[in-house]
């Protein structure tokens, strides 16, 4: 969708729009249980609404610049953000191991965007501040979870994420990109109609269930775990990625891709080392 229709703003508050109408359904016909919340909690959660919106609009934003690849190399950097916010938000201190580890992930993605065939400055840069902004709402979020009193479940906490998104996206998107989205512009570009809809649709749906099994997971496991989960979902979109859409990849390109990803293995495995106490 993004390489046919590039308006990412759009893009990004329908995905919000589909999320908003399947958690008021899901509220509406008891699926699961609404939550009651406070004035002070809708303001511990504002800011990761907006860290979430911005981390989706980068995403979207690096997506249709440059290969789905690509985006997804840079964003195997994740890690490295979530060590870094994780120390500065949690005071969570990283071992050496870990901090060593970082750096086949850090040279592999150099490596990967100095021979990427669709690099460009946007496509790069979104994609990084993506990763500062998804790692951000991640601590932040696990941070709300561990306040047991005041803690939603992370099903509600994600649905209340996904509407405050909407409402904040939504102006910005009609005053910066007006109504692309309306039948009429969509067939003067010359797209068909019916198909955008249904893949804009689609992609919706799936955006929001993987964004909820995301949070569920979050709940369960420290942010930094979860980074590396994303990035062994990132090796298998990579390889699809590339396959579907037949992206040229030359040696040197799999080779940073290769190092990055095997840092994040070895990250994995050393992230277990305890640090020794005195």
């Amino acid at each position: 969708v993004l390489k046919v229709f590039q308006y990412p703003l759009t893009i990004t508050t329908c995905q919000f729009a589909i999320g908003t109408v399947l958690v008021l359904f899901m509220w509406m016909t008891n699926l699961y249980r609404r939550p009651k919340i406070s004035s002070s909690q809708l303001a511990a959660i504002l800011p990761l609404a907006m860290v979430h919106t911005l981390g989706n609009l980068f995403t979207n934003m690096s997506l249709g610049k440059v290969a789905v690849s690509f985006t997804h190399t840079i964003k195997a950097m994740e890690p490295f953000f979530s060590v870094l916010l994780s120390f500065l938000f949690l005071g969570e201190l990283p071992t050496v191991w870990v901090v060593l580890s970082l750096v086949p992930v850090v040279g592999g993605v150099a490596l990967a965007s100095m021979t990427e065939a669709s690099f460009n400055w946007v496509g790069f840069w979104s994609a990084m501040a993506s990763n500062v902004t998804f790692q951000s709402r991640n601590v932040l979020s696990k941070k709300l979870m561990i306040k047991k009193e005041e803690s939603l479940d992370n099903i509600n906490l994600f649905s209340i994420i996904t509407i405050m998104s909407f409402f904040l996206l939504a102006p910005v998107t009609l005053f910066v990109e007006g109504t692309k989205f309306a039948p009429s512009f969509v067939q003067s570009a010359g797209l068909n109609v019916k198909q955008l809809y249904m893949r804009s649709l689609i992609a919706g749906l799936c955006f929001h269930a993987y964004q909820q099994v995301s949070y569920m997971i979050l709940s369960k496991v420290s942010p930094v775990t979860h980074s590396v989960g994303n990035c062994v979902k990132r090796v298998v979109v990579i390889v699809t990625s590339v396959l579907f859409f037949r992206t040229p990849v030359s040696f040197i390109n799999s080779l940073g891709t290769g190092v990055a990803l095997a840092g994040v293995f070895l990250y994995s495995r050393v992230k277990r080392i305890k640090p020794k106490t005195a």
